[in-house]
């Protein structure tokens, strides 16, 4: 089970080395996210048994530096989609004000009181 957590990892982090272009980002998230499911699975399973880790031994080494590596790369991951959500939000923020320059004006609808009787 260990080597199967081991080679799981090794396939995402060489997985996640890539980022995707925007047409492929769906695919590319989908598959990181079968990806991390299946390695889940194997640690849940793995400390239901008792896995303890060790740093000395150096398959637990190599999985640690894997994780390390995991995170830092979809940490990378996350702040390229949160930017372009950001670019999404502006542009379409942009867009409403150039279809509605005024939105944003409060009028008082253009009457006039005269206090004079």
């Amino acid at each position: 089970m260990e080597q199967q957590l081991l080679q799981i990892s090794a396939k995402l982090y060489q997985h996640l080395t890539k980022l995707p272009t925007e047409e492929q980002r769906d695919e590319h998230i989908e598959q990181t996210h079968q990806m991390l499911d299946e390695r889940g699975i194997l640690i849940e399973k793995m400390q239901s048994d008792g896995f303890q880790m060790d740093l000395e031994n150096k398959s637990h080494a190599m999985l640690a530096e894997l994780d390390k590596g995991i995170r830092e790369r979809l940490d990378k991951v996350m702040k390229a989609v949160q930017a372009d959500l950001k670019d999404l939000q502006n542009a379409k923020k942009n867009e409403q004000q150039y279809m509605n320059p005024y939105a944003s004006v409060q009028v008082m609808d253009g009457r006039y009181y005269d206090k004079k009787n």
